[in-house]
């Protein structure tokens, strides 16, 4: 049985064809089943991220093509269109990967943790759909494993690498309790999506959206149980705010330094943090002046940023050499099932040569002869039995010159070295 990975990634494909080749949750589950009814497929998990697909499976066969096939039919896509796009990985190949991808090695922004919890969905929805088995789904528990060894082992995700986290990051040092805060974030474009997700994950107390457009900012604040308003509403709530965090389009600024003087005073001087995110800038640089006002720039937060960057790739050095080292506990149990049949077997035929043994001495007791004899009889039996077959297959091995297995039965059987 092969271990078999296949997939694209935002390293590999444009949007245009990640997008086509993306498995909705709504699809996932008749999709597993569909392709563990291959015959030459017998376990099977697809992960479906805006950043990648890939297809994870136990296979009969090491041949590709299986799964490129399949993709172009299921998905209504021309091999061409898609193939040229393609890696993948067999056997230690597979582990290494999914492993690399779950500790956000793999990942546009190095070490990302949201990867861990779309791989632990791609785990469960294979689950529920009936299409893991015992190989593919230890592979998983290993690899949720070994992403928590390294999260915890080194500080992969310990440092902010986008400007959102890392000026909610800082908010949090200055705040003791987020949760009994306010934060006014300006603009409704990915930024300040990003920011207030962060927010949101961290307990802020309140979350109001301000953009010129109101209908964005009321869609967005939606999302985070916030409150919207206008850009011209900003004078009337800008008090309210312990957070403001910015980033808009405007070429102009949209606050100035003697509307945040008033607001600070409507506040009796309780101190803002204030983060402008935005080029040009949409704080007035005099803000800073006031003292009870922390303001932040986009540079002074990229300063931290690649400082943290080059800490993550430091992480990510020995992220490597622990996954290394789990990829090969993984293979060892992986191997070690490939001896359980024998194991069986060889124990089967055991037990089978114990009861006939054990008939034949219970048949000489009945028929009257003494208990000590039947007992020697019995081991006698059962020692001829269980030696007879290795005994003759290692005769027939030196007379073929097979050393190897002469030196695996002396390994097998614990045998001391021949004098």
């Amino acid at each position: 049985m092969t271990l078999l990975a296949l997939g694209i990634n935002y390293n590999t494909a444009p949007v245009s064809i990640r997008e086509r080749l993306s498995f909705s949750a709504e699809i996932l589950e008749s999709s597993l089943q569909d392709l563990w009814r291959l015959k030459e497929i017998s376990e099977a998990a697809i992960l479906s991220t805006c950043n990648r697909t890939e297809f994870y499976c136990t296979s009969t066969t090491a041949n590709k093509q299986i799964l490129i096939d399949w993709v172009a039919q299921s998905r209504n896509i021309n091999t061409t269109d898609f193939a040229p796009y393609l890696y993948s990985h067999t056997d230690r190949s597979v582990c290494r990967h999914m492993f690399r991808v779950a500790c956000g090695l793999d990942s546009m922004i190095l070490g990302e943790p949201q990867i861990l919890g779309q791989m632990k969905t791609a785990y469960q929805a294979a689950y529920d759909a009936g299409t893991l088995g015992k190989r593919l789904g230890k592979l998983f528990q290993h690899t949720f494993t070994a992403a928590k060894k390294v999260r915890t082992d080194t500080a992969i995700g310990s440092s902010p690498v986008s400007v959102a986290f890392a000026a909610v990051q800082l908010a949090q040092q200055i705040f003791d309790k987020l949760s009994e805060q306010t934060a006014l974030l300006i603009g409704a474009g990915e930024t300040i999506e990003l920011t207030a997700r962060h927010l949101s994950q961290q307990g802020i107390g309140r979350i109001i959206i301000a953009n010129r457009t109101y209908a964005k900012a009321h869609a967005l604040a939606a999302q985070f149980n916030g409150y919207a308003i206008a850009l011209s509403e900003i004078p009337t709530h800008l008090a309210e705010a312990d957070i403001v965090i910015s980033s808009t389009a405007s070429q102009l600024p949209i606050l100035g330094k003697g509307r945040v003087e008033s607001a600070l005073k409507k506040r009796k001087h309780k101190p803002m943090f204030m983060v402008d995110l935005a080029v040009p800038r949409d704080i007035e640089t005099e803000v800073e002046q006031l003292r009870d006002v922390y303001l932040y720039t986009v540079d002074d937060l990229q300063n931290t940023i690649n400082q943290n960057m080059d800490s993550r790739r430091q992480a990510a050095e020995q992220a490597e050499e622990i996954i290394d080292t789990q990829v090969d506990y993984f293979l060892a149990w992986l191997r070690a099932q490939g001896a359980q049949s024998t194991i069986r077997d060889y124990r089967s035929q055991a037990e089978q040569s114990r009861d006939e043994a054990l008939q034949k001495a219970l048949a000489l007791l009945k028929s009257g002869i003494s208990p000590e004899e039947a007992l020697n009889r019995l081991a006698y039996s059962l020692t001829n039995k269980l030696i007879h077959t290795p005994s003759t297959q290692i005769r027939e091995a030196a007379e073929n010159e097979r050393h190897d297995l002469i030196a695996a039965a002396r390994e097998i059987f614990k045998l001391s070295k021949p004098q």
